[in-house]
């Protein structure tokens, strides 16, 4: 087993082990832990599963850049739940330490990627409604097919080659340096330069979503102000509201969800966290799932493309089922049920 230098709080730990971070006590809170895990994963892949498939199987929705972007971040919701589920559950739940350290920041890479992915995935989709308010005329210029391709590839790389520095050396174990408190092998500086990145972002979708609900309120003014008017601009202006609208809430239940985890983080880099402390992280890291769990529901139930396609995709369901159950060997069995 890999040791690396002792965390100051470890009581009762003899040495940076993987035993140090498993700090679920009780069986109670293992079993209350992968409840929560298993039900909000499942549901967290189901939805994203149906948003990508909505998204590209249907040829009018999949050539539009601001969707492709909400189609990143349905991919990368379902990468993390799939890797923080079984990584965390097997950790945490099972107590499985057996593993080296190079898997373990395999799957730690693995979560921060989908995450910054994610939250990268927001950040191209508040600059495309950025783009798509205040210069409506130049839009289909500015934003093309290629162009969002290209966004999204450079996304994907950039955040998986910050989250795999661990893995490629910049690891307490490697440079003897102060490990973090809450993930084991972590050094506290690269935790540090992580925050800041997740900060930037942060800070660049909020800019960007200000200008765009402050352009959005304006064209409500507008729309009110010339309700006699109907045309294609006024349907732009209303599907522009619309998406920044919901884009909002997305960002609003990102930030709920995600704010205790990385205030925990930050807290950990400037002070020693107890072990209540620890427990109360591992337990708030739960709210990820729920936050990658309720996108999916705000895109169905804010986005009229989307629900319009969900519904296409039931109605098609619904007619399939009712020719298998009007086929002739449907019927002979019917009316052979009826004679007996």
């Amino acid at each position: 087993m890999d040791t690396c230098r002792t965390p100051a709080n470890t009581s009762k730990c003899s040495g940076n082990t993987m035993e140090c971070f498993m700090v679920l006590s009780t069986q109670a809170q293992k079993i209350s832990i992968g409840i929560l895990c298993g039900l909000f994963g499942t549901m967290c892949v189901f939805e994203n599963s149906l948003v990508l498939y909505l998204i590209f199987s249907s040829p009018g929705i999949r050539k539009k850049p601001s969707y492709l972007f909400i189609g990143s971040l349905a991919l990368a919701d379902i990468l993390a739940s799939i890797i923080f589920v079984c990584s965390f559950v097997n950790f945490h739940v099972f107590n499985e330490a057996g593993f080296s350290k190079e898997v373990f920041l395999l799957q730690l890479g693995g979560v921060n990627t989908s995450f910054s992915a994610s939250l990268s995935s927001l950040l191209l989709t508040a600059l495309d409604r950025y783009i798509s308010i205040s210069r409506p005329s130049e839009y289909k210029l500015l934003m093309t097919r290629r162009r969002a391709w290209t966004a999204l590839g450079v996304l994907w790389v950039t955040c998986a080659t910050i989250a795999c520095l661990p893995l490629l050396g910049w690891n307490c174990c490697v440079l003897d340096s102060s490990c973090s408190e809450l993930f084991p092998f972590v050094d506290d500086n690269y935790l540090s330069g992580w925050l800041c990145f997740v900060v930037v972002l942060l800070g660049c979708i909020i800019y960007a979503y200000a200008h765009v609900l402050w352009r959005a309120r304006q064209h409500v003014a507008y729309m009110e102000k010339h309700q006699a008017q109907v045309g294609k601009q006024n349907t732009r202006m209303r599907m522009d509201v619309m998406l920044a609208k919901t884009l909002a809430m997305v960002l609003a239940v990102l930030v709920f969800c995600w704010s205790p985890v990385l205030a925990l983080m930050t807290y950990s880099v400037f002070a020693r966290l107890s072990d209540r402390l620890r427990k109360v992280f591992a337990f708030c890291s739960i709210l990820c799932l729920l936050n990658s769990m309720v996108n999916p529901v705000i895109y169905a139930l804010r986005s009229k493309e989307l629900f319009s396609s969900l519904r296409r995709v039931f109605s098609r369901f619904r007619r399939q089922l009712g020719a298998a159950e009007e086929s002739p060997e449907a019927e002979s069995n019917h009316k052979s049920s009826v004679i007996e």
